[in-house]
């Protein structure tokens, strides 16, 4: 099989060397309770942060490395899909959440809440999804009245992941209710602060250990100090960081893809059946053939779509590809995968069939497939 293509560098392999020590120290030997607990232990995100595992991006002024290079991010979803990592909520920490803080805060803001970020001591995630209100954002109707030195937010959130665990929410809220989407802010809202309630840690497919909750906002007074960015100017910004979260997305899918079939080549090659292995028979080498092809594509892909980010050059359409291409292919190999072994790929003791679980959200969060070609298809002009 060819070399998977790489956009690496030395140093990226150095911190690959310390992320795959980490996971197998602090993180395998427990990732089994955590799923029958429903969510990881705190402590492992101090950790985390000790070992420089959290927000590369951070400048140093706010204790984090202040390194902008997305190929960090991607080492760490390549090694937490190795090791079936699925718990701990880093990604949406560093790739998604905490760049909304460094891009739209204030000094004050920063000052106040990056280092805690860096250094795990404050778990964030981010209140966009409604029971009423998915993948259509102008359909929001959690709300926040301006009441002079503070807002008055009411409303609820549902599938919001980290959200039992977050010490800071950032909410997409209504702060003008006539105004479409220029109506709509960002409003961080802290752990502790009155009428802020966490409903169910809701029970899933699969990502059993990844804590996801349903939250509610009752009369929260919430500072003007925690509006993040101009009010009304949240839409903008949610559709200039969505591009970065869909790569990041990008990012595990094909990591995921790549375990895969590393799997499945290894099944393939000790499982017999009639006296050989099953990988020597004709359709299970075109299904395998077919895989490694597809994850190379999917790999040269995604190596772009990176190179392209650090460079600034990402655009909503290509993000939008990265993210419905590769999930959809991540949905169909490790489908294949659970067939190609045959019985034992429905026992949950095999990782193959915690991989299926694990995938199917894939095509759903960060935007739905059916909502990125919908994006591809207006961008060209359609």
């Amino acid at each position: 099989m060819p070399e998977r293509p790489s956009i690496l560098e030395q140093e990226h392999e150095d911190f690959r060397a310390v992320v795959r020590a980490f996971l197998d120290k602090e993180v395998v030997p427990f990732h089994e309770q955590w799923e029958r607990d429903g969510i990881v232990d705190r402590e492992v995100w101090r950790r985390a942060g000790e070992r420089g595992l959290l927000c590369f991006d951070v400048d140093e002024a706010y204790g984090g490395p202040g390194i902008r290079d997305f190929r960090y991010n991607m080492v760490l979803a390549e090694e937490a899909a190795r090791a079936g990592a699925t718990g701990p909520g880093f990604a949406v920490h560093t790739d998604i959440i905490v760049p909304y803080l460094s891009a739209l805060g204030t000094e004050e803001q920063k000052q106040r809440w990056l280092p805690g970020c860096v250094s795990g001591d404050l778990v964030t995630a981010i209140a966009m999804t409604e029971p009423g209100a998915g993948s259509d954002l102008q359909g929001i109707r959690t709300t926040a009245v301006d009441a002079g030195d503070h807002y008055v937010l009411n409303g609820s959130k549902t599938f919001i992941s980290n959200g039992i665990l977050a010490d800071l929410v950032v909410v997409v809220c209504r702060t003008d209710p006539d105004a479409g989407h220029e109506g709509i802010s960002l409003l961080v809202v802290e752990r502790g602060m009155a009428g802020f309630e966490r409903g169910r840690n809701l029970a899933k497919m699969g990502l059993h250990a990844q804590d996801t909750a349903e939250l509610s906002f009752t009369d929260v007074r919430v500072p003007k100090a925690n509006l993040l960015g101009a009010e009304g100017s949240g839409f903008v910004a949610l559709m200039e960081n969505l591009p970065q979260e869909r790569i990041s997305i990008a990012c595990i899918a094909v990591a995921a893809v790549e375990h895969v079939l590393d799997l499945c080549l290894t099944y393939a090659k000790e499982r017999q059946a009639f006296g050989r292995p099953i990988g020597t028979f004709q359709h299970n080498r075109f299904v395998l053939a077919e895989m490694a092809t597809e994850a190379h594509i999917a790999r040269v892909f995604i190596n772009d779509c990176v190179l392209r980010l650090n460079a600034g050059q990402v655009d909503t359409s290509l993000a939008s590809m990265a993210k419905w291409w590769t999930t959809e292919l991540q949905k169909r190999a490790v489908d294949a995968g659970v067939q190609l072994h045959g019985g034992y790929g429905y026992m949950d003791e095999y990782p193959i069939a915690k991989a299926y679980t694990d995938s199917r959200v894939q095509t759903i969060y960060g935007g739905t497939t059916e909502i990125q070609k919908e994006i591809i298809g207006r961008m060209l002009g359609l």
